[in-house]
């Protein structure tokens, strides 16, 4: 059984207040493109289809287009929600489109929706809490991520004699975060990627770069689009894999390009604004991230820079004046830090001293219950 696995499309997504939805337009075309070359079995979305629970009308039309898209095809689609999706609203008239071959995951009540190709069973689990699996489960104990998927799991009775794939939408540990990905109190969302042991493939959606997870039957496949500069340096792929009888697995990636690329660049404004820096690249048309290296700010920088880098999306100074005030450079990545650790930065900064173990315990208390509702 041949599938090509996708994730996290955020329909709908601006970064740096830019609109990416003709970014999105281009690349759901060029994914239409390599499914007809394909020609697989079954499609997978893992999760994070939209990039806000109550998605703009414009995500929600091209979303649309695409679904029906793929209904063309003679592929099967399987599609959960992920944490930024709502699951109710993405499964919306799902009973009515499921004969059209679109398969959507219902709102998790205790047990999921199983489907069959080629011999080959797929179950869908959206993205969940230990909130959403406890009612079901009782006499459970469900404390963490870990728990709840454990549970989940072990509900579904998995015949391992049988083929079988996950479609869900986690964080496995050790798994290499971005800056564009929503970080939990303290890695409470941590899942241990034995629970899926019993899969022969577990196509995850969550995390922004594609890497597999100690094995290549767990793999994030990553984001269509890049979402941040920290992912400049990325290649976007489509995920393709095959699933023979024998329960061989073959994994490869077909690079994506999108219609206009991220990169950041770095010197001073005469550099950068020399013809011959910019003369013949891209630059022009990618989205651009510049760190300027003068000792003086540039007045009206980003108004002179715009004419040469027309996509400008982020400025800002790496000099002896942003070091010394301790600005934090991008190499920080401080969206990739989780709550207690950016307060327990910011009380360090007002007060000369670490929190207390006390301190922190009661601040992770509150962080984990503004967290859970």
């Amino acid at each position: 059984m041949k599938f090509i696995h996708l994730s996290d499309l955020h329909i709908g997504k601006r970064v740096n207040e830019i609109s990416m939805i003709e970014e999105q337009e281009h690349i759901l075309t060029q994914i239409l493109q390599i499914i007809d070359s394909e020609n697989p079995d079954a499609i997978i979305i893992a999760g994070d289809v939209y990039d806000k629970s109550v998605p703009t009308t414009e995500a929600v039309e091209l979303l649309d287009s695409f679904l029906f898209r793929l209904s063309k095809r003679d592929a099967e689609v399987f599609i959960i929600s992920g944490n930024h999706d709502s699951s109710e609203r993405l499964a919306f008239g799902s009973r009515l489109i499921d004969q059209s071959g679109i398969h959507i995951a219902p709102v998790y009540r205790g047990e999921v929706a199983k489907h069959t190709v080629k011999g080959v069973h797929i179950y869908l689990l959206p993205f969940i809490k230990p909130a959403h699996v406890r009612p079901y489960f009782g006499s459970e104990k469900i404390n963490t991520y870990n728990d709840a998927l454990s549970v989940a799991v072990n509900a579904m009775n998995i015949d391992t004699n049988q083929r079988n794939i996950l479609v869900t939408h986690q964080f496995v540990t050790g798994s290499s975060r971005t800056e564009s990905e929503d970080v939990s109190v303290g890695g409470t969302d941590n899942i241990d990627a034995e629970v899926f042991a019993d899969f022969d493939y577990v196509a995850l959606g969550h995390i922004h770069r594609p890497q597999s997870c100690g094995s290549e039957k767990i793999r994030y496949c990553g984001t269509p689009l890049k979402y941040s500069f920290s992912e400049a340096k990325d290649e976007k792929s489509v995920t393709v894999g095959e699933l023979d009888e024998n329960k061989n697995l073959t994994i490869r990636t077909i690079p994506l390009t999108p219609k206009h690329d991220m990169v950041e660049l770095k010197g001073s404004y005469d550099e950068l604004t020399a013809k011959s820096y910019y003369d013949g690249t891209t630059y022009r048309e990618d989205y651009v991230h510049i760190t300027l290296t003068d000792e003086d700010d540039i007045p009206d920088a980003v108004g002179k820079l715009r004419p040469i880098y027309g996509n400008l999306m982020k400025l800002d100074y790496d000099n002896q004046r942003t070091r010394a005030d301790g600005q934090l450079l991008p190499e920080a990545q401080v969206e990739t830090k989780s709550p207690l650790e950016l307060f327990g930065d910011f009380y360090r900064t007002q007060n000369g001293q670490d929190m207390t173990d006390e301190q922190q315990a009661y601040l992770l208390g509150m962080i984990e219950s503004v967290w859970e509702d």
